[in-house]
């Protein structure tokens, strides 16, 4: 299972980031970031995020550990 979330918090403790840091290990799933959270609304970035996220998904051993991934 591949978490697609919005939070770009890096700062604290208790961050995603920080979480990401200290839990990851090389066989890890990446996490998938979405960059541009006010593009969400546009056809065009939700259809470079698509595929992007096809692509990582059918090349998912390439990704592994990489921590954050972001999308487009």
């Amino acid at each position: 299972m591949l978490l697609l979330t919005v939070n770009r918090r890096m700062a604290g403790l208790d961050s995603l980031e920080q979480t990401i840091r200290e839990e990851g290990t090389l066989d890890s799933l990446p996490v998938l970031t979405v960059g541009d959270v006010e593009s969400l609304n546009a056809s065009d970035y939700q259809a470079r995020c698509a595929e992007r996220i096809v692509e990582i998904v059918a090349y998912l051993d390439s990704f592994l550990g990489a921590g954050r991934l972001y999308i487009p």
